[in-house]
């Protein structure tokens, strides 16, 4: 499985970006979805997941009421909506895949990753 993270980029505070994470390679249909993010010097951080059996989703505190994640089975894609975002959403972003998965908050819950988005948030 190949997982392709995009459209980060250089946004002014209170701006809105949507990631996208293309998928290859799999049954998409089939993988539970997440976003993580590793802030400059910081670990990598847990920010949004969606199940794949449910379609339920599941967000940090830090970005609840202003990141939406989605997916979209036909385009193998998983989408991250950021509005309102903040100087401290700056960070590489990331993509992950756990076919049937269940647990998806921990980085170790995931088996594939995509090469990461940088999102630079300017206040």
């Amino acid at each position: 499985v190949q997982l392709q993270a995009s459209g980060g980029g250089l946004v002014q505070a209170g701006g809105s970006l949507r990631l996208s994470c293309a998928a290859s390679g799999g049954t998409f249909s089939r993988y539970s979805m997440g976003w993580f993010r590793q802030p400059p010097g910081k670990e990598r951080e847990f920010v949004a997941a969606i199940s794949w059996s449910t379609g339920s989703t599941y967000y940090a505190d830090s970005v609840k009421g202003r990141f939406t994640m989605s997916r979209d089975n036909a385009k193998n894609t998983a989408y991250l909506q950021m509005n309102s975002l903040k100087p401290e959403d700056t960070a590489v972003y990331y993509c992950a895949a756990k076919p049937y998965g269940s647990y998806l908050l921990s980085p170790d819950d995931y088996d594939y990753w995509g090469q990461g988005t940088l999102v630079t948030v300017s206040s």
